[in-house]
């Protein structure tokens, strides 16, 4: 999703300045799709709805998106509780719920094959830095063929094997903790709500989809996880409404599950000449804000028009003073984000008396005194303070 908006961003200027992109992508869209009720999806904060409608695809992605017009976060347990409201904020929705197969259905359907050179399925097999960029091995229908670039981006995910052949270090912190990824639905419905709450075992979250589904984000501890994924579908029910509570009446369906360990990692290098690292492959964060991929896309607009202001003055795109000023441009940003998410992660995954104490105090005073509450709700919608 990050490399397709990329190459959005990038595909008007290209067409103007000669510039040639490849978009190399290991699944091609209707690969392996799940049912409609298991479909995987992206929280999008209203910062990033901003930017789709700068890329031109908001007005189609948001036939199928569902909106979150409250937040609602509490501790189970304990009286602090903090509500957001959109009509409160001046925006329609805080932010919009996406399934992942609409969202890159559209991405690549936007696409200009004029500019855009789209190989799929591909794999990058081997990079190599040569003068003035590099090569790349691209095994692709059944064929290894070599590909020069003038720069090349990484956007190949949390688990980027490219990087470790690089010699990009990163940087890996686990929270002892793995999510559970379900949809379920409930005999009430979400009413556009999305849900955060902290427990002893770590936080949940329940995001609005459409019809009665919400997409569940379950943290627990690494030793309790993989069984309660397990659990038949009542148990698993049973054991997530006495977390969750009954704000949605019963919980009466769960879909398929899935289980990944919880990490903050952070490439070391997210530049050199040439080379631009982009994405979770450059920071992947633990999804208790649901800031990952709303921070990937404020990166990736920004080095593109950090790419275009530079081509405007006959510069190459791969000219690490460009690059450099590209992430010069988003640091602040990353840092606030990254330091955000993962302060509410040790904050709200900590049993200890007076933390528990004093983050319900936070929560309480949240709810009452408005300019703190906008401050936080800003950030949550990934606008600037």
């Amino acid at each position: 999703m990050v490399g397709a908006c990329l190459a959005l961003a990038l595909q008007a200027f290209a067409k103007q300045a000669g510039w040639r992109i490849r978009l190399v992508e290991a699944h091609p869209p209707g690969e392996g799709q799940q049912t409609s009720y298991d479909a995987r999806a992206t929280a999008l904060s209203h910062g990033s709805r901003l930017l789709l409608e700068r890329l031109g695809v908001w007005a189609e992605l948001a036939k199928g998106a569902e909106p979150i017009r409250r937040i609602h976060v509490s501790d189970r347990g304990h009286p602090g509780v903090t509500r957001l409201e959109a009509q409160q904020e001046g925006v329609p929705a805080l932010g919009y719920v996406v399934e992942n197969a609409l969202l890159g259905k559209v991405l690549l359907g936007a696409l200009d094959h004029d500019v855009v050179e789209w190989l799929a399925p591909a794999r990058v097999s081997r990079v190599q830095p040569q003068v003035g960029g590099y090569t790349l091995d691209v095994e692709h229908n059944g064929v290894t063929q070599q590909l020069g670039t003038d720069l090349l981006v990484l956007a190949d995910g949390g688990r980027s094997g490219l990087l470790e052949q690089l010699g990009v270090h990163r940087e890996v912190k686990p929270y002892g903790q793995m999510a559970i990824i379900a949809n379920v639905s409930s005999s009430e419905g979400h009413d556009s709500v999305a849900y955060e709450r902290f427990t002893q075992s770590g936080p949940l979250a329940l995001l609005p989809l459409s019809g009665k589904r919400c997409a569940l984000v379950w943290t627990l501890p690494q030793e309790e996880a993989a069984g309660v994924a397990s659990l038949p579908d009542q148990a698993f029910l049973a054991r997530l409404q006495e977390a969750f509570g009954y704000r949605m009446g019963a919980l009466t369906q769960v879909g398929s599950r899935a289980c990944y360990p919880l990490q903050l990692i952070e490439a070391q290098e997210q530049v050199r000449p040439h080379l631009v690292v982009l994405g979770n492959a450059a920071h992947s964060l633990h999804p208790i804000a649901g800031q990952g991929f709303n921070l990937s896309l404020r990166d990736t607009l920004a080095l593109a028009d950090t790419l275009i202001a530079a081509g405007r003055q006959q510069r190459l795109p791969g000219e690490l003073a460009t690059l450099q000023q590209y992430l010069q441009r988003q640091q602040q940003d990353q840092r606030q984000t990254v330091a955000f998410s993962d302060y509410l992660t040790r904050l709200f995954s900590n049993s200890q008396p007076l933390l528990t104490m004093g983050r319900n105090l936070g929560l309480l005073g949240l709810d009452m005194l408005p300019p703190a509450r906008r401050l936080f709700a800003r950030r949550a919608m990934g606008l600037k303070a």
